[in-house]
C-alpha cells in the first residue's frame, strides 16, 4: 500500500534531509512540504495526506496547535529535536516520535508501524461495512427513515452531519462523511472529494474536467467534480 505524506518543519534543511531519507521507502510519496505552520494547515486541508511528518517547536504555531486547526487529522509522526513533548504526543495518538537527527532505523520502525496500523484499520473497516441489502436508520427531527443502502445515491457533508440522498428524500444523519465512507461498501460508494460520496450504480455520465479531473453526473442530475487524486483513483477502478 502507498501513502501520501507532507513534511512540516520550519527548517528547510530538516525537510530536505527527511525527504532524502524517505526515498528509501517507495511506499511513501511526499506530496507537499511547508516551512510555515500557518500555510501548512491549508496545505494539509487541501491535499488530504495519509501521513504528516511534523515538527513541534515552530514560530507562530506549534505542532500541537497546528493539529487543532486541521479539518481531518491524518496519521502523525512527530520529528523534533526535543524529547520533552513525547508523552503529550502519544496522548494524542501520534504514530511515532522521532528525535533529530533522525536515525534511519527508527524511521524504518515508524514506517512499519504505519503499515501495521493501516492493515488493522483496513481489516476492521471491511468487517464493519454494510452490504447493499442492509438498511440504515435515520432520525431527522420528528421524521424517521429506514433506508436501504442500495437506494442511497449520494451523501453530502454538512458540518457534523451528512445529507443522505435517496429517492426524493435527503434527511440529515448525525455522522461524518468519513465515518460513512468506512461503513458503506467500498466497491459501490466512491468518495469524490471532501463534500461528496456517491453510489457508482447511479452514475449517468462521466466527462473530463479541469486539470485532468473528472465531472460525474448522476441519474438524479447532480454533477460532482472529483479531486485530482480521486480522479486518478476513479480511472483506475473504472477504466475511464
Amino acid at each position: 500500500m502507498s501513502y501520501n505524506a507532507i513534511i512540516i518543519d520550519d527548517e528547510a534543511l530538516a525537510i530536505t534531509e527527511l525527504e532524502v531519507m524517505l526515498k528509501n521507502f517507495p511506499e511513501i510519496s511526499v506530496i507537499g512540504k511547508s516551512e510555515r505552520a500557518s500555510e501548512a494547515v491549508q496545505l494539509v486541508n487541501d491535499l488530504h495526506p495519509d501521513l504528516i511528518f511534523l515538527d513541534i517547536n515552530m514560530p507562530g504555531m506549534n505542532g500541537f496547535e497546528l493539529l487543532e486547526e486541521l479539518e481531518e487529522v491524518p496519521e502523525v509522526i512527530f520529528v523534533t529535536a526535543y524529547d520533552e513533548h513525547a508523552i503529550k504526543a502519544f496522548e494524542i495518538n501520534a504514530l511515532d516520535y522521532l528525535l533529530k537527527p533522525v536515525n534511519p532505523a527508527r524511521l524504518a520502525e515508524a514506517v512499519k508501524r504505519l503499515e501495521k496500523k493501516s492493515e488493522k484499520i483496513r481489516e476492521k473497516s471491511e468487517s464493519d461495512r454494510l452490504s447493499l441489502d442492509k438498511r440504515i436508520f435515520i432520525k431527522d427531527g420528528e421524521k424517521c427513515f429506514f433506508v436501504p443502502v442500495a437506494d442511497i445515491f449520494l451523501l453530502e457533508s454538512e458540518g457534523n452531519y451528512v445529507k443522505v440522498h435517496f429517492g426524493d428524500k435527503k434527511p440529515l444523519l448525525h455522522k461524518s462523511l468519513t465515518y460513512m465512507e468506512n461503513r458503506l461498501p467500498s466497491d459501490v460508494f466512491f468518495r469524490a472529494n471532501r463534500q461528496y460520496m456517491f453510489n457508482m450504480n447511479f452514475v449517468k455520465k462521466i466527462d473530463p474536467y479541469f486539470n485532468s479531473t473528472l465531472l460525474v453526473e448522476l441519474q438524479s442530475g447532480h454533477k460532482i467534480d472529483l479531486s485530482q487524486r480521486q480522479s486518478v483513483k476513479f480511472r483506475d477502478i473504472t477504466g475511464v
